[in-house]
């Protein structure tokens, strides 16, 4: 019964997200200058969550915070479903700040190497997750159950599976404690990618830092995951178009493999 409801909220989100998006096409065309600011922080407001083994934080970043008027009802619809939970969005700037202060030093200069936001982005999150523990969401990822209930006060770790088969992990949405030993090989592949990066035979984004990764560490291990309709989607309020309004072709997709790293 729970999975069906999930099923059924995953349906109703999209429906609903549909429709925002629609009506933000003449929303941006009348008003082509108006943005939203998601905040930089955003307490918890209500404390009734216990104490769980996965911080109750979420940690989002972007090119920037001033957001497309879907992206920003994507924003307002996760907070709905994460009231018990802290939020911080962390910027460009800052994310290089964290590395700098918080990173090792190869993982640091590994990550100043890199040429794409959503690359760097990669690394920055499952660095920031293996120090501080909590849950990682893309910006236009949206929530389709109340989070307290996803990830419960016993669980350590929560990954998702998604194509159809759901038998490849994502790093759209990542929920962990500090500490995850997994996490520190996905980092250590992650920066040995980097490094060798003239060598690989993949050398996009995908394959560099993001999910490909995640795919070679955790394979053959047995991790607690869902499926991702039953935990967070992708696009459902938002598109390419929205959330790259200010920054048209900014998207990891459209960078070629000899981008990915500054010569």
């Amino acid at each position: 019964m729970n999975a069906f409801f999930k099923v059924f909220c995953n349906r109703s989100i999209r429906l609903v997200g549909n429709l925002v998006k629609v009506a933000s096409y003449p929303f941006h065309f009348f008003l082509p200058r108006v943005r939203f600011t998601i905040p930089v922080y955003s307490a918890a407001k209500i404390r009734s969550r216990p104490e769980s083994k996965v911080p109750s934080v979420i940690w989002q970043t972007n090119y920037s915070n001033r957001s497309a008027l879907p992206v920003y009802v994507n924003y307002l619809f996760n907070r709905l479903l994460s009231l018990d939970y802290e939020y911080r969005y962390v910027s460009t700037e800052d994310r290089e700040i964290f590395m700098r202060e918080h990173a090792p030093k190869d993982v640091y200069l590994a990550y100043l190497k890199l040429n794409d936001g959503a690359a760097q982005a990669d690394l920055w999150r499952v660095t920031c997750l293996y120090i501080n523990g909590g849950i990682y969401m893309d910006i236009d990822a949206s929530l389709v159950w109340p989070l307290r209930f996803l990830v419960k006060k016993d669980v350590e770790v929560l990954y998702i599976k998604f194509k159809k088969d759901d038998k490849e992990f994502t790093n759209y949405f990542l929920a962990t404690a500090p500490g995850n030993s997994d996490y520190k090989s996905i980092i250590d592949k992650i920066v040995y990618n980097i490094d060798h990066h003239d060598a690989l035979e993949r050398k996009g984004v995908y394959h560099t830092t993001g999910p490909s990764v995640f795919n070679e560490v955790l394979e053959g291990k047995v991790v607690n995951s869902a499926k991702r309709g039953h935990v967070c989607i992708q696009g459902a309020f938002t598109n390419e178009y929205f959330q790259y309004l200010d920054k048209p072709r900014g998207k990891w997709t459209h960078l070629s493999d000899d981008e990915v790293i500054k010569k």
